[in-house]
Formats: structure tokens, sequence, C-alpha cells
């Protein structure tokens, strides 16, 4: 249960303190000593060398908030013309994942999958392929914890440290140091990464050891994903009311059922709705499929009943094979709504 403190909830960090020592490829939460744990900006700013492997939405928007708060940054892509726009900003730019890691302290990656971080980290290039010995690497991939745990076993080998630590919020969020981390890590290597994760978060939950992080992303965007084919139904029952886009959206904005997430694409679903320009795609629709079989195969692995996460894999499923997959999440309800019209 959720300790309440006077009116308000907090979520407490739950630290299983013998977890490092029992846990073996699968993470449970087990009662142990609880802290509160919150980010808190201090006003100090400790200049850093860090570098980024991997150019996503989320990291290039990372990073360029790395840059304004005065950090030395390198970056790394695949595909180099996604360097140039922090390059631009005065970001460095390395030809490897290899030379990232060596001309950082500390390095962030936010991947696609478990394949892109086996191929990002490994190889004769990888950020672990040099000697990073004393360095501190942040995955903040949405993986499940097995990955991260397995991860977290490569990096100490190399004499380096592991936090994942996954994040609630998109692009907007990111660029503006408001996200919602949720730390995986031992108690010494979450104080070595909160002077970096303080300036990115709004606010900073240390979940237990390496996985934990992880493990909570997954929950927490089970709801989200869930939410957006609900909305959907709740459209299509609609159609008959010859309501406009804007004014069905507004209703709903209105209501218990909306969350802040509606809310806060209430616009751009009423004007994708009516077909027109919906702006920058923040978190597409192949991305939440992503991540709800990811959920759905780590609920498998725990012995849960998903089945609401099931049945929205195959619903976002029918959008992306209809040409949606590009479009951002939140286009799942106007799919759903239009649907067999």
């Amino acid at each position: 249960m959720i300790p309440k403190s006077g009116n308000r909830f907090r979520i407490r960090s739950c630290v299983n303190k013998a977890a490092s020592a029992t846990r073996a490829d699968r993470l449970s939460f087990t009662p142990g000593q609880c802290t509160a744990s919150r980010s808190v900006r201090t006003g100090r700013k400790q200049h850093m060398k860090i570098g980024i492997a991997g150019l996503g939405r989320m990291a290039a928007a990372i990073g360029a908030r790395l840059i304004d708060q005065g950090h030395t940054l390198m970056v790394w892509n695949r595909t180099p013309e996604k360097t140039t726009p922090l390059a631009a900003m005065g970001a460095k730019v390395a030809g490897s994942p290899a030379e990232v890691a060596g001309a950082s302290d500390v390095i962030i990656t936010i991947l696609t999958d478990a394949a892109a971080i086996d191929a990002v980290y490994g190889g004769g290039n990888g950020l672990l392929s040099g000697n990073v010995a004393g360095k501190l690497f942040i995955d903040m991939s949405t993986v499940r914890p097995e990955t991260e745990v397995a991860l977290a076993k490569r990096v100490r080998e190399k004499g380096a440290a592991l936090v994942d630590c996954p994040v609630g919020g998109s692009v907007v969020p990111a660029r503006d140091g408001k996200l919602f981390g949720f730390m995986g890590a031992e108690p010494a290597d979450a104080e070595r990464a909160k002077p970096v994760l303080d300036q990115l978060c709004r606010r900073l939950e240390h979940c237990g050891p390496v996985g934990s992080g992880a493990l909570m992303k997954l929950a927490i965007n089970l709801p989200l994903i869930v939410a957006w084919q609900s909305f959907g139904e709740a459209f299509a029952l609609c159609r008959d009311l010859g309501f406009t886009p804007e004014r069905l959206v507004d209703i709903f904005a209105d209501t218990n059922g909306a969350n802040n997430a509606f809310r806060g694409r209430a616009s751009k679903i009423a004007t994708i709705m009516t077909g027109g320009d919906a702006g920058e795609v923040t978190f597409s629709l192949a991305n939440a499929q992503k991540d709800a079989r990811t959920m759905a195969e780590e609920g498998k692995a725990r012995g849960l009943e998903l089945p609401l996460i099931e049945r929205s894999i195959a619903c976002f499923g029918e959008a992306i094979a209809a040409g949606w997959g590009v479009a951002d999440g939140s286009s799942q309800p106007v799919y759903w709504a239009k649907r067999g019209k």
C-alpha cells in the first residue's frame, strides 16, 4: 500500500537491501527499507562531459537540454544527419559509440529495444569496447527489466556503473527539463546520476535496484496505451451525434474520463480528426505498440494476465497495418472512430 502523508500520496522507493545478492535474471518487488525520493533542484550546476549514443526524438531533446545547462556534449547516431541540429548548438560529433564513451564521464542512451541496446553497447566499436572503468552509463530505454539487469552485468564487468532511468513525458518536457524519471540502481550509483537527471526531470524516483525503473516505466505506460484505444471506442459511439471534432473532444476533455495526456493533446486530436496537420510526432503509434508488446512479455514472464494490453496490441496493430504507424500515438482514437466508415 502506498503510504499517505497528509492529504497527498507520495510514491516511495522500496529498496531491498539483499536484492543485489539474491536477484538473478528476474526482478520482483520485496518489502524492504522504503525512502521517499524526489528530484530537488539546488541551483548548483556541475559541468560534466556527457555523451549520448543514439539520437531519437527524446535523446535529441535531452541533448539540447544538456547543452543549455552548460555541459560539454558529444553525440553519435547511426545516421549522421540526425546529429546536425545538436552540432549546430555546439555538440561534438563522434564517429562511433566507442568514441562517445572514451570522451565522456556520463553516457546516456535511449534506444528502441534490446537488440538496439546490444548493437550500441557491444561490438568492436560499441560503448563497452574500450576502457570505460569508472564511467557512469544511464540507459533510458523502455525495455524489460531483464534487459537492464543483463546490461548492468556487462557494464560492471568493465568497471563502470549503470543506472536504468526510463522517463515519463515526451519531447517538450524533455527539452524543458520536466520529465518524470524512474531510476533502477544501487544507491551509490543513483546518487552519482542525480546531478544529471535532476536537470532533466521535474521528479525523480529511485524505484529499487537495476531493472526497477524499467518495470515502473512499463507499468505507467500501460494505462496510457489502453486509454488511447478506449477513447477511440468512445468516439465511435458518438458518430451519429453529428458533433464537430472540436466539440466532441472538448466534451471529453471536461470529464473525469479524460487523463492529462488526453487534455494536453485535445486540440491535436481534433486536428487529426479533420485531416489537418497535427505537427510534430512525439510518440508514434508503432512505438506505442512496441511498448505494449514489451508489457505483455513482462506480464507473461511474471505469470500475470494483462487482457487489456493484449487487446490493445491487436487494435494498434490494425491501425499500423492501415498505414498509421508513423502517426502520433494520440491518433489511435481517430483511427478507431473512423474505422469501417
